[in-house]
């Protein structure tokens, strides 16, 4: 590991504890920013209500450190919507955002579209798939953007179980995502949860970021982050364990075949040969082949936008 990193790990590595509630809402109320919590929705409508009473009641509530909590409806079929609206949340949904625009399928679309219907000067997102929920999540790593004006970005790190095994979770992040940090962008290395979805960031920061419109989005993120603002405006805090829907192993390959390609594209700038992905499921015959799209589409940064330009102006 690099020195640096090494370095990095000692003063840009956290526990959730460090920072007491008292702390982060006195350094709140001396700097006036202001927090929105967006959480990206999809077919969540099990977890969702959860997910969202909890953060009003501990941080909005309880004490007012989340001043606006978001669900961005990305398409749900089931009653993600109504769930998420019924506990508190103002929900928006993807097509209704930039309709000039077209939206295409993918989390990054998401979270890029959430920027124009969020006002707060941290952003912090959450997943909406999340079991057993702590607000921990949201003023852990909200925490450091507040008391400490060097940092920029914070990434959420926890342990995730698999199946009963403690720590078996991740496994993009130790078969696609680890390596290729390591190897590429080794000063991103102490990373412990890199394609996480638990980050906050502050406004100024994400729109100046491209936002893969896919799974590649928090890869490509902390790899533009680091070369727009450098490692020591990054950093990462434990907010303990993680519980979530795992995905099936063809899922993941889709999600590794569009970490790769963002990575790709940051490494040469250039294009796939094949922006597909075959795999294979036993069918009545045999072994059926199924081949899918890799994302191959980035969106600007948002300062790019007229229509935020606008807003921003007014």
């Amino acid at each position: 590991m690099l020195e640096e990193v090494e370095r990095w790990l000692s003063t840009r590595s956290w526990s959730a504890s460090d920072r007491p509630l008292h702390q982060i809402l006195a350094a709140k109320q001396r700097t006036g920013r202001s927090v929105s919590v967006v959480l990206p929705a999809l077919d969540e409508e099990e977890t969702v209500g959860d997910i969202v009473a909890v953060i009003r009641h501990d941080l909005m509530r309880q004490v007012p450190l989340v001043d606006e909590l978001v669900v961005v409806d990305s398409g749900s079929t089931d009653l993600t919507s109504e769930v998420a609206a019924a506990a508190g949340a103002r929900v928006v949904h993807r097509d209704a955002i930039l309709p000039r625009i077209p939206a295409v399928p993918g989390k990054g679309e998401v979270l890029w579209r959430s920027l124009l219907v969020t006002s707060g000067d941290i952003v912090c997102f959450i997943d909406a798939d999340l079991k057993d929920f702590s607000s921990d999540f949201v003023s852990g790593i909200v925490g450091p953007l507040l008391t400490d004006p060097e940092i920029d970005l914070v990434k959420g790190m926890y342990d995730r179980p698999l199946g009963g095994a403690a720590g078996q979770g991740g496994r993009v992040t130790e078969l696609m995502a680890r390596p290729l940090l390591n190897m590429h962008w080794p000063q991103l290395a102490g990373f412990v949860q890199p394609l996480g979805g638990e980050y906050a960031a502050r406004r100024s920061l994400l729109e100046q970021l491209p936002f893969p419109v896919g799974y590649g989005v928090e890869l490509g993120m902390l790899v533009d982050a680091l070369h727009l603002v450098g490692l020591d405006a990054l950093a990462q805090v434990d907010v303990g364990v993680r519980k979530h829907r795992h995905q099936d192993g063809q899922a993941l390959g889709r999600m590794s075949a569009a970490i790769y390609r963002t990575a790709q594209l940051r490494l040469a700038r250039g294009h796939l040969v094949r922006p597909s992905l075959t795999q294979f499921e036993r069918g009545e015959d045999g072994f059926e082949p199924r081949t899918y799209s890799v994302d191959t589409e980035e969106r600007p940064p948002m300062v790019e936008i007229a229509e935020y330009a606008t807003r921003k102006v007014a």
